[in-house]
């Protein structure tokens, strides 16, 4: 199975309201650039199968990255451990289909897990 690796910070898919189309709020804005950048620096081999939508399983992991004020010790105990805070983890799915796949009802399994991490990114595996 193909893994990639996506050096971006995750975001969250934003609850939007009808105001975010004409007064975009900074979370809306920022999660629009997410998309956009993450539309980018999607390898190429991924390219193509996200928009033929030939991909029918998923293996997501989202790296999210420790505060930069936290001692090196408590950074040296979480790094690759699970992150249970937020942002939730079904938000972080959410805005990966939605930024990626116009019609996401041909993936029928995914497996998704968030880690702590020095270094904000996501790891794909088809």
């Amino acid at each position: 199975m193909p893994s990639y690796t996506i050096d971006i910070v995750p975001v969250p898919k934003p609850r939007m309201t009808q105001r975010d189309r004409w007064k975009q709020r900074p979370i809306v804005k920022n999660y629009h650039a997410f998309c956009d950048e993450l539309r980018l620096l999607l390898p190429l081999p991924m390219r193509r199968p996200m928009l033929d939508q030939a991909i029918h399983e998923l293996d997501l992991t989202f790296h999210i990255p420790m505060s930069a004020s936290w001692s090196k010790k408590k950074r040296a105990e979480l790094e690759g451990k699970p992150h249970q805070q937020k942002p939730d983890i079904d938000n972080l799915l959410k805005a990966w289909m939605d930024c990626l796949y116009r019609n996401d009802q041909v993936i029928w399994k995914v497996s998704v897990s968030k880690l702590w991490s020095v270094k904000g990114a996501i790891e794909v595996r088809l």
